[in-house]
């Protein structure tokens, strides 16, 4: 089960960490990666972290603002957004994945319920 955090209503330019904390013990044997959902529009890829967080993979759109982040210990994968815009408000999911890593290109078949993320202009 993946459970996400930390999803609210922020300023442009502001920042926002998101969480996602996963049942068992055996998170480290999964890649985890984040997606979002604009109204209207497809769920798309936004970041994906390996297993042992030492590969990362982002979407242009978010390359250099956002980070993803794991700690194994506490089974809890993050998303660090920052310089937000009015374009990143969505529902952001978390996503994990049984398989081999392969950056965005990864098949993730767990999903959390989602956290709402507003970014006002």
């Amino acid at each position: 089960q993946l459970v996400e955090s930390g999803g609210g209503l922020v300023q442009a330019g502001g920042s926002l960490r998101l969480s996602c904390a996963a049942s068992g013990r055996t998170f480290g044997s999964y890649a985890m990666g984040w997606f979002r959902q604009a109204p209207g529009r497809e769920r798309e890829f936004v970041a994906a972290i390996s297993r042992s967080g030492s590969n990362t993979d982002y979407a242009d759109s978010v390359k250099g603002r956002f980070t993803i982040s794991r700690d194994n210990a506490k089974n809890t994968v993050y998303l660090q957004m920052n310089s937000l815009t009015p374009e990143d408000t969505a529902v952001y999911y978390c996503a994990a994945a049984s398989g081999y890593y392969f950056g965005r290109a990864t098949t993730f078949d767990s999903w959390g319920q989602g956290t709402q993320v507003t970014v006002s202009s």
